[in-house]
């Protein structure tokens, strides 16, 4: 019977996921971090939800400003999903140095490249631990809706097979 953390993420392994970077504003400050939990709650509103560490900047970021944006990053975008898990280190822990980047209503950033761009108001709030799960009304969309996402699975980046 698995039981603790270790097992829970060798278990975790087996489900694929896209990747998202989450980012914030505040003010002038920006912040941003790779997620993969991340979900579409409701169409009637337009909701989604997402979670995040409590001790993350865009957390802080998130909560303070009230809103949060959702880069659907594209296949091609492995390493800047690196960056934003903290693998690559970037000039003073600027994550979007040498980055294109967009903004919709809020003022949260968004890469460019990805394949689709959720704008979002925080609904609700609610504790999970260490984590904080998160619901954003949907208040404005964007993105080319065209390419292929980039996948996670068993650690390491994935494309789509063949689609028929």
């Amino acid at each position: 019977m698995l039981t603790d953390s270790i097992d829970l993420r060798q278990v975790m392994r087996t489900w694929a996921s896209g990747v998202t970077v989450v980012t914030a504003a505040n003010g002038t400050q920006h912040h941003g971090m790779t997620v993969s939990s991340f979900t579409s709650m409701s169409l009637q509103p337009p909701r989604i939800l997402v979670s995040l560490e409590k001790i993350t900047r865009t957390h802080e970021m998130a909560i303070k400003s009230g809103f949060f944006g959702i880069t659907i990053l594209a296949e091609d975008q492995a390493s800047i999903s690196d960056r934003f898990a903290g693998r690559i280190s970037t000039l003073d822990e600027n994550r979007f140095e040498g980055l294109a980047i967009e903004t919709l209503s809020s003022g949260s950033p968004f890469i460019v490249g990805g394949l689709a761009f959720l704008d979002c108001r925080i609904f609700n709030t609610f504790d999970a631990g260490i984590h904080t799960l998160f619901i954003g009304d949907v208040i404005a969309m964007s993105g080319s809706l065209t390419g292929r996402p980039l996948l996670y699975y068993d650690r390491a980046y994935h494309a789509l097979g063949t689609m028929s």
